[in-house]
């Protein structure tokens, strides 16, 4: 092969490699790879034309002790001692796990709250209104468990304040003082109701799509 052959096939290699090149740095600059979604997944729902619509029942047969709490959850522990610890900062707690100090700030009218003893641990769904949503015919182990559901989004800590005031009501009734924090609330409450299969009278249901129009 003579000199004239060998470097007209050298430059065709090197357009050739050089052309590879362009078009793969190119569709790479264009077609970026997507990292996979990290973090947990949404907690709450918007899922709200899932919730059976239904009137209120009675409170006929209602009591608190229907729905036994706080139960006790291990190394001297019982539920509100672990949702303050779960919800705090900086909590710190004696061997028998009562709770020595920490840092709590209640989402309803965001107050920051630094005695645990001024700390409620709000229902999401309050236990009267699970009761007149279904609740009544459930078994007392069955609303042991709703009391007690640490590992859903039904327990809150927040001020004794909002918690006594919002009482066993619904949204119709009572909606968080702080409004920035309806979008979340409205999850929440469809989210334990439909977990629970308890059903909303049409006044909570028309306050919810209120509170999620806040999203």
């Amino acid at each position: 092969m003579n000199r004239a052959a060998v470097t007209s096939l050298v430059v065709f290699v090197l357009l050739v490699a050089v052309g590879w090149y362009l078009s793969n740095h190119q569709s790479s600059q264009q077609n970026p790879s997507t990292p996979a979604p990290t973090g947990p997944a949404p907690t709450g729902s918007k899922d709200l034309e899932s919730l059976k619509i239904a009137p209120e029942g009675k409170m006929a047969g209602y009591s608190r002790d229907r729905f036994p709490h706080w139960a006790s959850q291990g190394n001297s522990c019982d539920t509100r001692e672990l949702v303050l610890q779960r919800q705090g900062t900086d909590v710190k707690s004696d061997k028998d796990c009562k709770i020595l100090s920490g840092t709590w700030n209640s989402p309803y009218d965001n107050v920051v709250i630094k005695n645990a003893a001024d700390v409620d641990i709000d229902h999401m769904v309050p236990l009267a209104e699970a009761w007149r949503s279904g609740a009544d015919k459930w078994t007392d182990d069955e609303r042991k468990a709703f009391a007690n559901d640490l590992g859903g989004i039904q327990l809150h800590a927040v001020t004794a304040k909002s918690n006594r005031a919002k009482g066993d009501q619904d949204p119709a009734k009572w909606k968080p003082p702080a409004e920035s924090y309806w979008c979340t609330y409205a999850q929440y409450w469809i989210s334990v109701k439909i977990t629970y299969k308890l059903t909303a009278d049409q006044a909570e249901h028309d306050a919810l799509a209120t509170m999620l129009a806040r999203c």
